[in-house]
């Protein structure tokens, strides 16, 4: 049972950013930071992209455990409307892998930043994917995952 009335959850709900998402402005800063220079959000981008490097056609997402459903220990099903939660976050999946077939097909990279991997170790977490996806960003691999332990 839930602790608080369905009318107050739901507007605890529709609350929640779709973007500009604390772990997204930290990788963000950490990248400006570093020199690199991206766009946000671009609407000709399939999916819009948390983060758009036009000039290494690549694309970086930054997602959250729960919304979409990620092998991890913050992921937790909720208890309440199971059948409601496994469709929306089954679709969410499912939307992703259609952004990422969208992706390839129109030559863009793709990187999905996990938010569990900025969960651990604070500002040592964060720097540390920094590192890993200018790496990324530098090299030629069309598709890479940084996820937590």
């Amino acid at each position: 049972p839930d602790v608080v009335d369905a009318e107050t959850r739901s507007r605890m709900m529709s609350g929640i950013r779709g973007k500009d998402t604390k772990p997204e402005l930290a990788v963000r800063s950490a990248l400006h930071r570093r020199g690199l220079r991206f766009r946000l959000h671009a609407v000709r981008v399939p999916g819009r992209p948390d983060m758009v490097f036009p000039t290494r056609r690549a694309a970086v997402f930054v997602h959250g455990c729960f919304w979409h459903g990620h092998d991890c220990r913050l992921f937790k099903m909720p208890s309440t409307r199971q059948e409601f939660w496994r469709a929306k976050i089954g679709r969410n999946r499912e939307r992703d892998a259609e952004v990422g077939e969208a992706l390839r097909a129109q030559g863009w990279r793709r990187l999905v930043v996990w938010e569990c991997a900025l969960k651990r170790r604070g500002a040592a977490a964060v720097e540390d994917v920094a590192d890993r996806a200018q790496s990324w960003l530098l090299s030629e691999s069309p598709e890479a995952e940084i996820r937590g332990p």
